[in-house]
């Protein structure tokens, strides 16, 4: 359903009235709308995003993106270019596998990793939650891209993340592979590599002690492109970075790495030793199963309670639920993106 253009417009001065948007503490960057005749929609950003839904942080889906624009967590921004803002809180509704909001793109379209696909992004991480704890693994980060499978455990071949500490001025990228684990064993277990700064593993010592910062990482408002690329059953991941090499990485789908106890990162025992890792991945990955990519926002730090889970449960401020309090104290995730673009895999550059 479109929004009309007088209605996003009324609505997106009202929003920018009350709210105060994060650009890396410089609130400047993001200017009021145009006319209404002017006004640019997020499609007019990204033309393709016809081939998207989105899943808004109050719950809501929205399956056609033409025209459309949320003035609360997906909408147009400017600075020196156009770019597509997703915003979600730490406290909201959340989709019925998941205990994290999300303002985040879900691909229309199914595809096995024997066929393929890519997906590509340019973006910068504008905040993440300054709250959390940080012996938790997810606390402080937020998931800017990756695949989810629609069969089996639906588990994510890859997340892209990125995290940052309070306090630090730098942040870290990683991506996590999460073990498709044989049989009835649902449980859930990501492998992570650091791509700058540090993997998932990192952790404080207390709650509210932090590592060192990351000499490498990734400063809030700084831009960095991704791609992920899947043809003939292997995953083809690019990072790019301006001042850095190009990082890159592969992955098979169609042949673990995991399928014997003795083949498990010690990275993982470790990590999950609070809450349990007892089992392998089938021995062809994710071979067969449907898959789609997703990209946004999709905030990793909310409200449980650590004591729950000491990889997953982030003791967050959420306010109750409150959005306008959320965002005013810095309990919220968003990114923007400039630059987007899906379609087939491609046999990758030798």
């Amino acid at each position: 359903m479109h929004q009309l253009k007088e209605t996003a417009y009324a609505l997106s001065l009202i929003i920018l009235a009350s709210l105060t948007f994060s650009c890396s503490g410089n609130s400047d960057a993001t200017t009021a709308p145009a006319a209404p005749d002017d006004i640019l929609y997020p499609s007019d950003v990204i033309p393709s995003l016809d081939q998207w839904n989105i899943m808004l942080g109050d719950g809501e889906v929205i399956r056609d993106l033409t025209d459309f624009a949320h003035p609360e967590y997906f909408y147009v921004a400017h600075d020196s270019t156009d770019w597509v803002v997703y915003k979600t809180p730490n406290g909201g509704v959340t989709s019925p596998n998941s205990h994290n909001t999300r303002t985040e793109l879900g691909q229309k379209a199914r595809w096995k990793p024997e066929t393929g696909g890519k997906l590509r992004g340019t973006l910068k991480v504008m905040h993440v939650s300054t709250s959390g704890d940080a012996r938790v693994a997810s606390s402080y980060s937020v998931v800017v891209g990756q695949i989810h499978s629609a069969d089996g455990h639906e588990n994510e071949p890859i997340k892209i993340f990125y995290k940052k500490f309070p306090g630090h001025e730098r942040g870290s990228v990683f991506w996590n592979y999460e073990i498709n684990t044989e049989g009835d064993n649902d449980k859930r277990w990501d492998y992570s590599t650091a791509i700058w700064g540090y993997d998932m593993s990192t952790l404080g010592s207390g709650p509210d002690s932090y590592p060192a910062e990351p000499e490498d990482g990734v400063a809030l408002g700084e831009e960095f492109s991704y791609e992920i690329n899947v043809y003939e059953g292997v995953m083809y991941l690019t990072f790019e970075r301006e001042g850095y090499p190009p990082k890159t990485f592969t992955k098979s789908l169609l042949a673990s790495d995991y399928a014997r106890k003795e083949d498990m990162p010690e990275q993982i025992v470790t990590l999950y030793a609070g809450i349990g890792r007892d089992g392998t991945e089938r021995p062809t990955a994710y071979a067969g199963e449907k898959q789609f990519f997703k990209q946004g926002a999709y905030n990793q730090t909310n409200g449980r309670d650590p004591a729950t889970n000491m990889v997953w449960s982030s003791g967050a401020a959420t306010y109750d639920g409150n959005l306008a309090e959320q965002y005013a104290n810095g309990s919220y995730t968003e990114v923007w993106f400039r630059e987007s673009s899906i379609g087939p895999g491609t046999a990758p550059v030798r």
